[in-house]
């Protein structure tokens, strides 16, 4: 079984679209922040949050449930896509809806074993992973650059390292993350 959690108007078919407002016809009308969510334990292959996962979990506590129902639902092995605006593009900061940040740095912290290996090195971090006894891995992450820098890259204009400076340093360079989880069981 697959979901598409915070449809909106976006249908992905083969799966079933779920959201909170009914407005938007979803398959069934959920509102992905409070749960249990209808499903059985483990019986997800697949999840997509396509723009919407920055939309949820406002309340620390709301987002922490949230990721602890969506690795009860999801099987061994299944794979959560997870695209959102970057928090350094307009596209992030100009919308009042998007209440909280997504990136690989916060998703990392629902990996044990980086948990474990950072707690080892003396990092410090919040080891979520052990605290909420879950686990994802992040299992791919790509950045979206804007078509100018893109242009600059491709035509050697910028170097790799160069590019990498400006994303950390500028606005307005990545338009988003797409990134890969796989619920570790």
């Amino acid at each position: 079984m697959k979901l598409n959690i915070g449809c909106g108007l976006n249908k992905v078919q083969g799966f079933i679209n779920i959201d909170k407002y009914s407005e938007s016809k979803p398959d069934l009308v959920m509102d992905a922040e409070r749960t249990p969510w209808p499903f059985d334990s483990n019986q997800i292959d697949e999840v997509l949050f396509n723009h919407s996962l920055e939309h949820m979990g406002g309340n620390t506590e709301v987002f922490l449930n949230l990721m602890k129902e969506l690795y009860r639902v999801c099987k061994a092995g299944a794979k959560i896509q997870i695209n959102v605006p970057h928090p350094r593009h307009d596209s992030y900061m100009g919308d009042p809806t998007h209440v909280r940040i997504i990136s690989p740095q916060v998703l990392s912290l629902f990996s044990k074993k980086l948990n474990h290996e950072l707690a080892t090195q003396g990092v410090p971090n919040t080891p979520l992973g052990i605290y909420l006894d879950i686990n994802f891995e992040i299992k791919h992450v790509k950045q979206m650059l804007e078509e100018e820098y893109l242009m600059l890259f491709q035509q050697k204009k910028v170097t790799e390292r160069e590019l990498v400076k400006m994303i950390s340093e500028r606005n307005n360079i990545v338009t988003e993350y797409q990134i890969t989880l796989e619920a570790i069981k």
